[in-house]
């Protein structure tokens, strides 16, 4: 019944208990919030969909933004349409290169952010993919993961300092927002994520792109949910929160378009939320007043949700976490990772030489 309730209050787009619902966009979201000309905040995946309107909406309410991306030229066109909506100056939005699925990359994105010597308040990973053939990351884990998720870690832990000194000289909480998604809850393994993903990594089960990406959103819930522990222990005045933003046919489906796919969009149109709409529970996750001091939790349409049983397990996040710190570690030491860590053969990257700087 509880679920039936729900479903009928998405369609008819009924506020919740925040004041907001599944109609809700970004620029209403972020109102409360005020003028953002205090904060400073990272937004991966930016260059389209839910990610450029995120940062949209942020430059619009005064926030200066970091863009990081692997395609610079698409980055440069989102800058320039930001900064004409914005009204803002030049120097209020920086284009990095950052390729996630490469440890390497993520450092020396970080390397270059920390030399701006900017503030930083506000982290959005919001990047995806969905990896329609099976690959490997130069790093050797399963390239949906590497994406989605394991880059997404290393950047979190190597800028947490960064965000916690922020916090600390101005007296502003940061925040550090994960996307996730619904489809985390598709997943299913008789022994548990990390089987799973060496199992696929060794290439002893069969690639499903549904489930590695499902796999990979379940990862960013049992994150933040790790995540918002450790920045309690640490003292530091920063929470996280990860966000489903609802179903919107941004690039990462439209890539995928075909008669099949069309016709079940066309469908399920009732169900589609807008890109504005879309991006809401992120803007609101980041920066609305009512989310100050609250950590570890799961927010749909704006509201607080439940995720699934398997991602509510602390147990989970625990492995989770010590085996993201390990390959992490490991491969900053430049040692070589045995094939039960996921290590193969390494190509170098050289998506991120360059860098654009306003």
């Amino acid at each position: 019944m509880s679920a039936m309730l729900s479903s009928l209050r998405y369609l008819a787009g009924s506020a919740g208990p925040s004041g907001y619902g599944s109609r809700t966009t970004a620029e209403e979201a972020t109102l409360p919030a005020g003028d953002l000309g205090h904060i400073t905040a990272i937004v991966t995946g930016a260059t389209s969909g839910i990610g450029a309107e995120t940062a949209r909406v942020l430059a619009r309410r005064g926030a200066r933004l970091v863009l990081p991306a692997r395609n610079l030229k698409a980055a440069e066109e989102t800058r320039a349409r930001i900064l004409g909506d914005a009204g803002s100056g030049g120097d209020r939005v920086v284009v990095l290169p950052l390729d996630l699925s490469s440890l390497a990359s993520v450092r020396r994105f970080v390397g270059r952010f920390l030399a701006l010597r900017l503030p930083l308040n506000l982290l959005i990973n919001n990047a995806g993919q969905y990896a329609e053939r099976f690959a490997v990351s130069e790093d050797g884990v399963e390239m949906t993961f590497a994406t989605n998720y394991l880059g997404h870690f290393l950047l979190t832990e190597l800028l947490l300092p960064a965000m916690a000194d922020t916090a600390r000289a101005t007296g502003v909480q940061g925040r550090v927002v994960n996307v996730s998604s619904t489809v985390h809850a598709w997943f299913a393994a008789d022994d548990g994520p990390l089987a799973y993903l060496h199992r696929v990594t060794r290439k002893a089960t069969p690639y499903d792109p549904t489930r590695a990406y499902a796999l990979s959103k379940l990862a960013n819930v049992l994150h933040t949910a790790a995540l918002a522990g450790r920045l309690r222990e640490m003292g530091a005045d920063v929470t996280a929160n990860c966000v489903h933003p609802g179903i919107v046919r941004t690039r990462l489906i439209r890539d995928r378009a075909g008669l099949v796919t069309n016709t079940v969009f066309f469908l399920a149109s009732k169900l589609l939320k807008t890109v504005p709409q879309a991006a809401a529970t992120t803007c609101y996750a980041a920066v609305h007043p009512a989310v100050a001091g609250v950590s570890g939790r799961y927010f749909a349409d704006c509201n607080e949700a439940a995720p699934s049983r398997l991602a509510c397990s602390a147990e989970e996040a625990s492995r989770l976490w010590s085996f993201s710190e390990g390959i992490t570690a490991e491969k900053e030491k430049e040692m070589s990772l045995p094939v039960t860590s996921f290590r193969f053969q390494v190509q170098s990257s050289n998506a991120d030489r360059g860098m654009a700087i306003a």
